[in-house]
């Protein structure tokens, strides 16, 4: 799966057929920027989405059993036979780490359905596992739900296996009853996850996606799921799969920019990755990436599991950088997480426990350089996310300046803005007082959700966070510090 290989629709908007050109134009100029219009806020979903932090992909299908990464749509489901599969097993390694919810690849790009459907016998009710009486969809969902875990499914427009695909309408009906089984027969389901890759060749077939009739049959069935894809609605692709976000990231972007799934031009995967700050949708980003090499489990690749130190920098170059980590977790051929990848994910969420267990800066006193009395200083230090300062209403640059009893000696900063009523830091800097004179510390652009920042250890007695300027009043809903245990590695260090 390489979301960089973009869904070929054809050069031009006109190519997705007609009808959907227009409802996308029409989508395009009632979203167009507004002079003076009210920046972009989350709707409540986004804002539950994005303080996740954490959701796990789980690979699984025909693939798992050939060793490929796309299948063909030719392999017989006689191949899929996951005998021990646990999705209990799944979900509690999950959750044991900190991950909120979890997608499954309901259908992947050659075809096969984890579910009993009626549109295709390419499903699990032709394979040998439970006798074709099995339902990896209903075994995911229920494990989440038990678990107390987000259900989120993929959902692959490419299909090799469907004969009706490029044909237009017919495939477009194929593509909604299936989206509609899965939506309409498994309860609550969080994000829906549309993926842009597509490698028929130039002499491959062509298929014209329906995106509005699809968008709007997850609005109908489950109104509280977000969307995914590199043009949203709701959440962006974050423009490659290394889970890292731009250094400057915002969650607003311009719908005009990315007009439809698969739109294919150079410049997009730098867009993705940084947002647009004058952008008049909110489209926060995701950063997907595979715990192993590839996306499906292959047993070559038990030795080049990430370490938990890689873990570590995913997390600081993703939600770090304001965005949401989907790392994915394959299955191996008995439908089981493997040894290797849970002992990885144990000290993933380890080390960050570790890490962020003891804000150094708890029980300090705030001074700033204005504020709105409903919303004073201090609320930076409170870890309720719905706790915020904000300065006055009319500035547009402000300071903070947080003093400790005691000298304390941290290594990692946490800056998070109060994004619930959008993200306006465009600049920000922090400084520590050395007893004579203010010393730069950290330096950077956008801040949004989270803004991690890891440097060598410092010892002071007084921090001052300068927000130098946003595009409207300046709200930061924390400011921490932390000093974590001596690293093996530095930021970006970790690679595999």
């Amino acid at each position: 799966m390489d979301r960089r290989r973009f869904l070929l629709a054809g050069s031009a908007v006109a190519s997705m057929g007609a009808l959907g050109a227009t409802r996308i134009a029409r989508a395009d100029a009632a979203a167009a920027p507004i002079a003076g219009a009210p920046r972009p806020r989350p709707t409540p979903q986004q804002l539950r989405w994005q303080r996740d932090e954490l959701a796990m992909f789980v690979h699984l299908t025909v693939n798992t059993f050939t060793g490929k990464e796309w299948g063909d749509g030719t392999e017989s489901p006689a191949i899929f036979d996951p005998r021990k599969l646990d999705a209990r097993q799944w979900a509690r390694t999950a959750k044991q780490a900190g991950f909120r919810s979890m997608i499954l690849t309901a259908k992947h790009h050659d075809g096969f359905c984890l579910w009993p459907t009626a549109t295709t016998r390419h499903s699990v009710a032709s394979s040998p596992w439970k006798n074709g009486h099995g339902d990896v969809v209903r075994e995911f969902t229920d494990a989440c739900r038990a678990e107390g875990l987000g259900a989120g499914l993929y959902l692959s427009p490419w299909d090799r296996n469907a004969k009706v695909y490029g044909s237009g309408e017919a495939y477009n009906d194929y593509y909604i009853a299936q989206l509609t089984e899965l939506l309409g027969n498994y309860g609550k389901i969080v994000e829906v996850w549309f993926d842009g890759a597509n490698g028929e060749g130039p002499d491959g077939r062509r298929q014209a996606y329906d995106w509005p009739r699809i968008h709007a049959t997850v609005r109908r069935l489950q109104p509280d799921a977000v969307m995914f894809s590199d043009a949203g609605p709701d959440v962006r692709w974050i423009g490659d799969e290394k889970g890292v976000a731009g250094e400057t990231c915002w969650s607003s972007i311009d719908p005009a920019s990315v007009p439809y799934p698969g739109y294919d031009r150079p410049w997009v995967g730098d867009l993705l990755g940084h947002g647009d700050p004058h952008g008049s949708a909110w489209r926060p980003g995701e950063s997907d990436v595979s715990i192993r090499p590839g996306w499906f489990w292959h047993p070559e690749q038990n030795d080049q599991v990430r370490t938990p130190d890689g873990l570590m920098d995913l997390y600081f170059s993703s939600v770090g950088r304001n965005s949401k980590l989907l790392l994915n977790v394959p299955p191996n051929r008995d439908g089981l997480f493997d040894a290797p990848d849970i002992a990885s994910l144990q000290g993933f969420a380890a080390r960050r426990t570790a890490l962020f267990a003891n804000d150094l800066l708890q029980g300090a006193r705030v001074h700033a350089s204005s504020s709105d009395l409903a919303h004073p200083a201090a609320s930076v230090l409170d870890a309720d996310p719905d706790a915020y300062w904000s300065a006055a209403r009319s500035v547009r640059h402000a300071w903070l300046e947080i003093e400790v009893p005691h000298e304390i000696e941290f290594d990692t900063l946490e800056l998070g803005e109060a994004i619930a009523f959008g993200q306006n830091i465009a600049n920000h800097r922090v400084e520590t007082w050395n007893g004579r004179a203010w010393q730069p510390l950290a330096w950077g652009t956008t801040i949004g959700h989270k803004k991690l920042t890891r440097f060598d250890p410092v010892r002071t007695s007084r921090l001052r966070v300068l927000l130098e300027f946003a595009y409207d009043t300046p709200r930061l809903a924390r400011v921490a510090a932390y000093r974590g245990p001596d690293r093996r590695y530095g930021p970006g260090h970790d690679e595999k």
